[in-house]
């Protein structure tokens, strides 16, 4: 059986991944502040890793305690995303640094950790956001991080090929959270920018990373793709 880790996935875009992976996979995931339970319940036999990926220092502990538990590692889903006011003109930076961290550092980080233990077949999918293309003016910092990802991505895709193993990523639109629903009014602003007429939901996301960790997606590395339902066409 393959095993899969995904990063925060404790709710939202991630507990769908982590979940859906869990019916063929064998899961390891981390969280910080949510409840891991759910998960647990859906998927009892999995790795909950407590950790704060702010923090790179830690991508070598979650490797260890993955690779302590099953023995390999076969597919990384780096999910976990930070993100924060960080308008032009601020003094403290402080924010702009976990942002950076949390969003681009960690994940580098975690395919550092991990690159000992990959071989030809594993697959990387990044969760970007359409914010790398559309940065928002009150959290310049997240666009930008996000747009260092997809870079990443890329180079990571070109670096690691040789070796077998593909890196691509997923850029969400307006998705919906269950955990912490958003406002009515912020939600039709969003379905009117929306080709499709409608917020995502965490499976639409769940349903492209199951495609790109697949055979089906064995000759596609280095893309991101945008899933919006046509957001800001």
């Amino acid at each position: 059986m393959r095993v899969a880790l995904v990063t925060g996935a404790a709710r939202g875009i991630g507990r769908a991944i982590a979940e859906d992976l869990a019916k063929d996979h064998a899961l390891a995931f981390t969280y910080l502040t949510s409840d891991p339970g759910p998960v647990l319940q859906s998927a009892p036999d999995a790795l909950a890793i407590k950790a704060d990926l702010s923090d790179p220092a830690t991508a070598q502990d979650i490797i260890a305690q993955v690779i302590d538990r099953f023995g390999r590692l076969d597919a990384i889903v780096n999910n976990a995303g930070a993100i924060a006011e960080t308008p032009l003109g601020a003094e403290d930076h402080a924010p702009h640094a976990e942002v950076m961290a949390t969003n681009v550092i960690t994940p580098m980080a975690l395919i550092d950790a991990a690159l000992p233990h990959l071989t030809a077949g594993t697959a990387v999918v990044n969760i970007s956001s359409v914010n790398a293309k559309l940065p928002p003016v009150s959290a310049p910092a997240y666009g930008a991080s996000k747009a260092a990802l997809d870079c990443w991505t890329r180079a990571a895709a070109k670096g690691l090929g040789p070796k077998g193993i593909r890196v691509n990523g997923i850029a969400p639109g307006a998705i919906e959270r269950p955990e912490s629903p958003r406002p009515d009014d912020l939600i039709e602003l969003f379905v009117k920018d929306t080709a499709l007429g409608r917020v995502g939901h965490p499976e639409d996301i769940a349903r492209v990373v199951r495609f790109l960790l697949s055979e089906d997606a064995g000759f596609i590395t280095g893309e991101t793709i945008t899933v919006s339902g046509g957001y800001r066409l």
